[in-house]
């Protein structure tokens, strides 16, 4: 068995030497060298410094004294490459790092056991949306991320110079994935959001990652959130059944998640924070600290995961499908733990309907005649959410800042690396 990585902490006790060697498993390499059983092993072993890289050929030991990571019986060491300078953190996780620190050296600290055991989870919350929604009949799409015109307006757009033309990154696929309704009655992407927001909170990223769904030929906005509940669930459920290692790491217990999750209207939501002396507008969406506190209210009535319904007009998007009332919407946010994880409803399908709302809000339908032209057609009632990977991954594992949940961060500050 040949097994590679990197040197992230040696001991020397008396005349054994033990290395550990992070590679490819979440649990470091534990090679052994013995003096007086192999000089040449323990000689090497005792010159090495911390950021090698080597590879080695060896079998598991069938003794497993080591409790930091599995114990090899080492036949062949090769070193490949020392480093030229001391490591500005330790791999080891030993001396403690700042969150800026962390983050400039992210790339570096995925040598350390609980840093990769975040991304390795990371990667099984992608695997198990994926999988979940392939074997319901979604298909995955890739939409532009150079785009024309906004999804939520012009306030969070990153221009672009697109040759002679003025462009933006996009916020969401929000409109190209209704488009695609228009002949796929299911579809998903695992994307990017670009959004110039001038928050530096510890729930806010302008460069994130969401996956975002669509379904037609809906019987109303429940169709759409029972997507939703039923994907969340798979995910956690998932991880915690197949990532107890990275869990054990990060000192994480996973309960089991059952469906369906509380339903909570808007209207009541303002009363819950109200009561508690939360003052909070009846029209406009909660603010980071009226989320906190209504998801430590709810948790203390057992509802970790829960979806607030029946937003004001005022306060969502123009492709939102309004109620009878023309005051309320189809809209819904799914909370986890006082954060918004998602959000979604049941979109307008109506022609008419889509350009007076357009028009409402304020915005220009000349501007989104691309997006206008796929509602002539027969496009079907329809709905679709996009839920945030990383604010989902923070919550799960209770991290204390989205910036923990992603390799490469892009905030308000940073730009590089």
């Amino acid at each position: 068995m040949r097994l590679c990585g990197w040197i992230i902490r040696i001991k020397r006790i008396g005349r054994v030497v033990i290395a550990e060697v992070s590679g490819s498993d979440v649990k470091p390499y534990v090679i052994v060298g013995k003096e007086d059983i192999n000089p040449g092993l323990y000689k090497m072993l005792s010159e090495l410094s911390i950021g090698t890289a080597v590879c080695f050929e060896g079998e598991p030991s069938p003794s497993q004294i080591s409790k930091r990571g599995v114990e090899y019986i080492v036949k062949e060491l090769k070193v490949y490459s020392t480093p030229l300078e001391p490591m500005p953190v330790d791999p080891a996780g030993k001396v403690p790092a700042l969150l800026d620190t962390r983050i400039k050296y992210r790339w570096l600290l995925l040598r350390n056991p609980v840093e990769k055991a975040i991304f390795r989870i990371r990667q099984s919350v992608i695997e198990a949306a994926r999988r979940y929604l392939l074997s319901n009949g979604f298909l995955e799409i890739h939409t532009p991320k150079i785009v024309a015109a906004g999804a939520e307006g012009g306030a969070t757009l990153f221009k672009v110079q697109y040759f002679e033309k003025e462009a933006y990154l996009s916020q969401s696929p929000q409109l190209y994935k209704q488009m695609l309704v228009a002949s796929i009655p299911r579809v998903f992407e695992i994307t990017p959001y670009f959004r110039a927001e001038k928050f530096n909170t510890t729930r806010h990223l302008n460069e994130s990652w969401g996956i975002d769904v669509e379904q037609g030929f809906i019987e109303g906005v429940e169709d759409v959130m029972r997507t939703l509940e039923n994907l969340v669930a798979y995910i956690i459920n998932y991880v915690r059944e197949n990532n107890s290692e990275e869990l054990e790491q990060l000192g994480v217990e996973l309960p089991r998640v059952e469906t369906p999750f509380k339903r909570l209207r808007f209207e009541e939501a303002v009363d819950i924070l109200k009561s508690n002396g939360v003052e909070v507008s009846e029209t406009e969406d909660l603010s980071d600290q009226a989320e906190r506190e209504l998801g430590r209210i709810m948790a203390e009535k057992g509802h970790y995961l829960y979806f607030i319904v029946g937003f004001p007009w005022s306060s969502t998007a123009f492709y939102y499908m309004r109620e009878e009332d023309g005051f309320h919407t189809r809209k819904f946010d799914l909370d986890f733990k006082g954060l918004e994880i998602a959000s979604g409803g049941q979109r307008e399908h109506r022609l008419d309907k889509l350009v007076e709302a357009m028009k409402q809000k304020g915005l220009n339908p000349e501007s989104f005649d691309f997006y206008l032209e796929a509602f002539k057609y027969g496009m079907p009632p329809h709905g679709g959410f996009g839920l945030g990977l990383e604010r989902l991954i923070m919550q799960m594992l209770g991290l204390s800042n989205i910036r923990e949940a992603i390799i490469f961060v892009r905030d308000r500050t940073r730009i590089v690396p």
